[in-house]
Parts: structure tokens; sequence; C-alpha cells
């Protein structure tokens, strides 16, 4: 598994959106990015973690940086996903994996006993010059716009 480290150039990635769009590090450069990984689209940690992000949007933006959620669900997923919580920023479908696995944030995991591969939820905080300022591996989803805010 890839380990991407504080400090480190942040790894290039590209996708599309839940509009369809084609995005990538690139269309941010001087910003911050707040790249977070969620394991699923409309489940109960998911949806905290994204409607604190979208009710911290303001904060966020007022530091200079755009938010953007990666899993490999579908684009319709994102879309209908991003329409039900009215979620302002981009999320992008990941279904092959290639984010997920150029920030070493899929593995191993355990539920009740059981082992399964799965995303290790897990947000980079992205300074403007494109290097990873921290990474949040204690993703606190009900108040993860303050967490990341300590970082801007």
């Amino acid at each position: 598994m890839i380990e991407v480290k504080e400090g480190s150039q942040a790894p290039y990635f590209e996708g599309t959106n839940q509009h369809g769009d084609k995005i990538s590090i690139n269309d941010f450069k001087g910003k911050n990015i707040i790249l977070y990984f969620y394991p699923k689209d409309d489940t109960p940690g998911c949806t905290k973690e994204a409607c604190s992000l979208r009710d911290g949007i303001d904060r966020l933006q007022q530091s200079d940086a755009v938010v953007i959620g990666v899993s490999p669900d579908s684009v319709e997923s994102h879309k209908s996903f991003a329409n039900k919580f009215e979620l302002p920023f981009h999320l992008l479908a990941d279904e092959n994996k290639t984010i997920i696995n150029a920030y070493g944030v899929w593995g191993e995991k355990s539920m009740y006993g059981k082992k399964y591969q799965g995303i290790f939820r897990t947000t980079f905080v992205i300074n403007s010059e494109g290097l990873i300022k921290k990474i949040i591996k204690k993703v606190k989803t009900d108040i993860h716009a303050d967490q990341v805010l300590d970082f801007l």
C-alpha cells in the first residue's frame, strides 16, 4: 500500500464529478484543497461528514479552500447524494479506485469480526503549493468542518 506523508507533494488526481465534469488537482492551483475520502454515499457516517463540510463551506472558502469528496460510488450515485443533501462541492466518482489507491486509503478493514476491503475514512489538507499539510485519519464526522479548519 502506498503511504502518503505530511509535507510531501500531493499525488496527482483527476476524475469525474457529480455533474459529469472532469476535474483534476491542477484546476485548483493556488487554493487549499480539502480532499476527503469516504466509504459510501448516503450512509449515516458519510452523510454526517458531508453535511458538516456543507454547513462549514463558507468558513472553509474564507480560508481559500475547496472541498472535494472521493468514494468508489458512481457519478449517478454522487449526483443523487449531492442533490439530496444540497452538497455545494465536488464529489469524484472513483469506481476503479485510481485516486483511492494513489492516496493509500484502501485496505483491509474489520467489522463485527469479519474482514473486508474498504476505504479508510481519511482527509488530506493540501496547501496552495500542492503539499500535504495535514492528514486526518481520526475523522469526527459530525464536526469535520471544524476539524479541518484547525489546519488551514
